[in-house]
């Protein structure tokens, strides 16, 4: 796994994932978003000879290896929502574009190619701009099958809060470091 962290740029020196950024986003009434931090994996910079099919063979080998199922590519929906029963990971497959996180009065955050990010599940997303090339892969935990797609909205708020305490926690994050490490 050592080298596939390499040509994406997400390994240190020693070969271990890069130690991700960590954002936290408090419940706003309407997302729940999680007491788990967001984590955003930056690539050093992606194998320049490596084309969008091969980074995503990468990414589908670094996820799977962990137990993090690779389940579609596209982009994201372009209004608040979030996912009560999957914690979700994205791995950019190429281009760049920007996410709002955490809901209305979130943070935005800028993903390029290589990066991965991990969302917890209840943190909201939505897309707010991209380059035309901008492609994800998605992946979720092995045991978490299932996906729903929530909208920022009260009347769910409560059932979704109940939902979402019964997520498992997975014993690595989809570069495989320890998610205990990053979810104390």
């Amino acid at each position: 796994m050592d080298e596939t962290r390499m040509d994406l740029g997400l390994a240190d020196a020693q070969g271990e994932p890069v130690v991700p950024e960590r954002l936290i986003f408090a419940d706003d009434g309407r997302i729940p978003n999680s007491r788990l931090a967001t984590l955003a994996f930056r690539s050093r910079g992606v194998n320049p000879v490596l084309d969008r099919e091969a980074i995503a063979a990468r990414f589908e080998t670094l996820f799977s290896a962990n137990d993090w199922r690779p389940s579609w590519r596209g982009g994201v929906y372009d209004y608040h929502h979030y996912h009560s029963i999957a914690h979700e990971a994205f791995g950019v497959l190429s281009g760049w574009g920007k996410l709002r996180l955490g809901g209305e009065q979130g943070e935005d955050v800028e993903l390029r190619t290589g990066d991965a990010l991990v969302l917890p599940a209840g943190t909201g997303h939505c897309h707010l701009e991209a380059s035309d090339d901008f492609l994800l892969l998605a992946a979720y935990p092995e045991d978490q099958r299932e996906l729903d797609l929530l909208r920022a909205d009260p009347a769910e708020h409560d059932a979704a809060v109940a939902r979402i305490a019964r997520v498992t926690r997975p014993t690595h994050d989809p570069l495989g470091g320890e998610t205990a490490r990053w979810w104390s």
